[in-house]
């Protein structure tokens, strides 16, 4: 779909942040933003702190706010993206990267916001399950 692509490593750890069983969803969160962040073509503390700032966003809202987790798999899908993308256009254009907004709106974030609500459902599934299966969730007997 034009320029835009799904962000996958994004949406596992939304989704993995939105586990209520799961306690080290910053460590992953942390993990994935040194990898991206090594693995992007930006200066390495934008993708690490937009990683960071949105599972603090995810977890923060999940707990005191919104206790539907598919929902906010879908919110923080949106939002994630919508912030992960715009920072990245800012962070170009500071370096000197001439991209003209509208365009890159609707040919690069749309796109991507879609791509990834798309996948979003699917991916917070299997970690859904994966979750249940790493942390099982102990049960009362009598």
């Amino acid at each position: 779909m034009l320029q835009g692509s799904a962000d996958l490593v994004l949406l596992v750890i939304i989704a993995w942040a939105l586990q209520d069983q799961v306690k080290n969803a910053w460590f992953w969160a942390v993990l994935s933003g040194v990898l991206m962040g090594f693995l992007s073509g930006l200066p390495f503390p934008v993708i690490f702190l937009s990683y960071l700032i949105i599972v603090l966003g995810v977890r923060l809202v999940i707990r005191r706010i919104w206790q539907v987790p598919v929902l906010m798999m879908l919110l923080g899908t949106t939002i994630g993206t919508i912030f992960l993308l715009v920072v990245e256009y800012i962070t170009r254009v500071i370096t000197g990267v001439s991209l003209p907004f509208g365009s890159s709106l609707s040919l690069v974030i749309l796109p991507s916001v879609l791509l990834n609500l798309l996948f979003s459902i699917p991916v917070y599934t299997l970690v859904t399950d994966l979750a249940s299966w790493v942390h099982p969730i102990e049960k009362e007997i009598g």
